[in-house]
């Protein structure tokens, strides 16, 4: 599993018919200390995220795991919203701070 932000979505109104539906996502990629870094990925929302929310994501193959995204064409899928986290016993990060 992966952390990232949501900073936008991504509409298409031409893709794979196993993607109709499916909301994109665009999420910026954020390490486990909560630092952003200038990497971005599409996923396919499997939560209800909205903007602004950290999430767990998954790419590769694993994406293909969740009942929404199974036997489709992804490769990367938001399965959790984070409340917080902490590394080494500190709050790294809190939702509602």
């Amino acid at each position: 599993m992966l952390i990232g932000k949501v900073v936008g979505s991504v509409v298409s109104t031409r893709k794979d018919e196993k993607l109709e539906s499916q909301k994109l996502l665009l999420l910026q990629i954020f390490d486990q200390q909560n630092k952003p870094k200038d990497q971005y990925v599409v996923a396919v929302d499997s939560v209800g995220a909205g903007t602004e929310d950290m999430v767990l994501y998954a790419a590769g193959s694993s994406a293909r795991q969740t009942t929404q995204t199974d036997g489709k064409p992804c490769d990367a899928v938001i399965m959790a919203i984070i409340d917080s986290w902490d590394l080494g016993g500190e709050n790294v990060y809190e939702k509602w701070a």
